[in-house]
């Protein structure tokens, strides 16, 4: 990446690079938010490269992550923890994620000219993600999480804090979605739990591939199978059952992603049709995984171009009336499974301040295995 570009410039441009969805939705978003929210990301994919990097030690991946924390809180130069990080980063690393890591100084910067609110809000969400994140991945098995609390657990790591975040960052826009603070915030973890559920169901296999599971043993003892011992391209109905019991709690999370976007006001468009691409992708690809059992990769559930089209169209055409998103929504989600109520809770997580506080990097190293299993699921940090 030339020298000559503002640090700004380098963030619009390297986006596209590591993220598809999120290069498509961040642009329509209101300009006053644009840069926050691609900094946020950009700062969140770093951290997550210094997880997945397999050539790194669990002791090692902890340092860096714990270098990166102080780096964004300027107790560290970026310079420094970029020279000594990129020459141990693998083939295994996109060739994006190695110039992200090599510029990280420049996203830094511009999280640093941020409004404080925005800013603070970004540094919490990274420093509740890298610690969370590096407590799941420690122990990552090709058993699965033991229960459907620890999904809940994992995807408020490396989703939900950025759920918190956003809430953040849209109140301190505008006035109007101030007053909404409380309402959305009983939202915000929910909303990006249905986004990252979906990607977990629809990565299960790559995830396998990469010697993780993020699928909860006890949904499928109930059925009868033992996530150890399943492999692709075996049929097994229980298995299915499993994946749709799951695919119907997300549908519910999802759910409450659209009443989170139904409480930004209909004037902010732009905040809404963010939101809503994202939901709107996610309710059609549960739909081609229930109506796909026994598919053996991600390609075969994965939304097509011409599916993206129309969500885009269709999301822009009713995004001010809340009647026609719900239609729409239903439309979408027709022979999708649905958690009978009181199945799924809307998790109660403290705020991002309070998170920092309880999940310290020191707390993690006195009470972890030193473990190395495992790359992420490729649908962290969904939001």
């Amino acid at each position: 990446m030339e020298s000559s570009i503002s640090d700004e410039a380098y963030q619009e441009r390297i986006l596209p690079d590591v993220s598809r969805t999120f290069a498509l939705t961040i642009p329509q978003l209101p300009a006053a938010l644009r840069t926050s929210v691609t900094s946020a990301y950009l700062l969140c994919r770093i951290a997550d490269t210094i997880e997945d990097e397999p050539a790194l030690s669990a002791d090692d991946s902890f340092e860096y992550l714990q270098r990166f924390v102080a780096v964004l809180k300027g107790e560290q130069s970026a310079g420094s923890l970029a020279r000594d990080l990129a020459p141990r980063l693998s083939e295994r690393t996109l060739p994006a994620e190695r110039d992200l890591v090599i510029n990280m100084g420049r996203v830094v910067r511009v999280t640093a000219r941020l409004p404080e609110p925005q800013r603070l809000a970004i540094q919490r969400c990274v420093e509740v993600m890298c610690g969370g994140m590096h407590q799941f991945q420690r122990t990552a098995s090709l058993r699965g999480l033991p229960r459907s609390a620890d999904l809940d657990d994992y995807c408020y790591y490396v989703a939900g804090v950025v759920g918190q975040m956003l809430t953040e960052l849209f109140c301190g826009y505008a006035p109007r979605i101030e007053r909404q603070r409380n309402a959305l915030h009983e939202l915000d973890v929910s909303f990006a739990q249905g986004l990252q559920m979906t990607n977990i169901l629809k990565d299960v296999w790559e995830d396998r591939g990469r010697g993780a599971c993020w699928l909860p043993q006890e949904v499928f003892t109930r059925h009868g199978v033992d996530l150890g011992q399943i492999s692709v391209g075996a049929t097994d109905a229980r298995f299915d059952a499993g994946m749709r019991e799951l695919a119907g709690v997300a549908h519910a999370h999802l759910r409450n992603a659209l009443e989170f976007t139904l409480l930004i006001p209909p004037q902010d468009t732009g905040i809404r049709r963010f939101c809503l691409w994202a939901i709107g992708l996610a309710i059609l690809t549960l739909r081609k995984i229930a109506d796909t059992p026994g598919f053996t990769a991600g390609a075969q559930v994965k939304v097509s171009h011409a599916a993206v089209a129309i969500t885009r169209l269709s999301t822009n055409l009713c995004v001010r009336g809340d009647w026609s998103l719900r239609r729409l929504f239903d439309f979408a989600a027709a022979g999708v499974p649905l958690a009978a109520p009181g199945v799924v809770r809307r998790p109660s997580r403290p705020s991002l301040q309070a998170a920092v506080q309880t999940s310290a990097f020191a707390q993690l190293a006195d009470s972890l295995p030193l473990e190395r299993t495992a790359r992420r699921s490729e649908g962290r940090s969904a939001l």
